[in-house]
């Protein structure tokens, strides 16, 4: 079935921009989302999603209170919720394969959902108006392919491309937290982003596709195993400068946030350090992390 919003069908559009002007609701929900203050959310509760991942659990969930992330210029965050049970979803999507993706992050819900009454909810927050119109193609493809699904789903917030026009709003735009057991949906500050954050940055520099990053059933964040191949080419951009890291780096130079050339030249110096990834993953097993007693996420030895 397709997309809802406010209980009725959405029918053919042909853009975000084409979305706002038949429902003017999701414009004025999109205007007080962004106009909300930011929330410092407690590392101690927090699941930080990074680009081309994902995480789902529900509010039973012991080690989880907050699933959030940023940075998303031109990407977009998606959250989808099931009203009944509570079980949510939060990914971080940068166009790599929407349409596939999409289908995974229903069936990451529906399958924490058991068979409880109520309805999935879906929030949509990130892009902007750049020139290359990235975030224009990405806004209407997630669009396009929540709307080709059999389960009914209702829009409810939509803080996306062609809602906000002004470079300042991607403050409060590429950011958003979600509360496990309440389903609140936040413009959030997050000052941890691990575990392995390093890590996870690399798999995702060298073209790793999306991932599902939280075993929920055991608390326990899962990275890799992941594979790259050994390239000493990309140590040229460690010494270039920072423009010209923001210019060619980054498909957003103007929104990037202040941090951003400094967390590529980490991650690149990373990839250096670690162009056997294999040595990452003894036995070829994942690097599991659970919640430990101080609050931080800790490294699971493996059996």
């Amino acid at each position: 079935m397709p997309l809802f919003v406010q209980n009725k069908i959405l029918g053919r559009i042909t853009s975000s921009a084409d979305l706002f002007d038949k429902f003017p609701y999701l414009q004025d929900n999109g205007r007080a989302f962004r106009s909300r203050s930011l929330v410092e959310v407690d590392p101690k509760c927090l699941l930080y999603v990074q680009q081309r991942e994902f995480a789902a659990t529900t509010p039973a969930d012991q080690s989880v209170s907050v699933i959030g992330s940023d940075d998303a210029t031109t990407c977009h965050l998606v959250v989808l919720r099931h009203t009944g049970s509570g079980a949510v979803c939060l990914a971080h999507c940068d166009g790599s394969n929407t349409w596939t993706e999409v289908s995974v992050l229903v069936k990451a819900v529906t399958t924490l959902n058991g068979s409880k009454e109520g309805k999935l909810e879906l929030h949509l927050v990130g892009g902007f108006n750049d020139d290359s119109k990235t975030s224009h193609e990405l806004s209407f493809n997630i669009l396009a392919a929540f709307h080709m699904q059999k389960e009914d789903i209702h829009l409810e917030t939509c803080c996306i491309t062609g809602n906000l026009d002004i470079l300042l709003a991607l403050i409060v735009q590429s950011i958003q937290g979600v509360n496990v057991k309440t389903g609140e949906v936040f413009p959030s500050l997050f000052s941890h982003k691990g575990p392995a954050e390093q890590l996870r940055s690399t798999r995702t520099f060298t073209g790793g596709k999306m991932v599902d990053i939280y075993d929920s059933s055991r608390g326990l964040v899962k990275i890799g195993p992941c594979k790259w191949s050994s390239n000493l080419d990309v140590a040229f951009w460690l010494s270039q400068k920072d423009d010209t890291i923001l210019k060619y780096l980054s498909t957003s130079p103007m929104a990037e946030p202040p941090h951003f050339v400094q967390h590529m030249k980490s991650t690149i110096q990373f990839f250096l350090e670690h162009s056997d990834c294999d040595s990452l993953f003894p036995g070829g097993q994942p690097q599991l992390y659970h919640r430990a007693e101080t609050g931080s996420w800790e490294r699971v030895d493996q059996p």
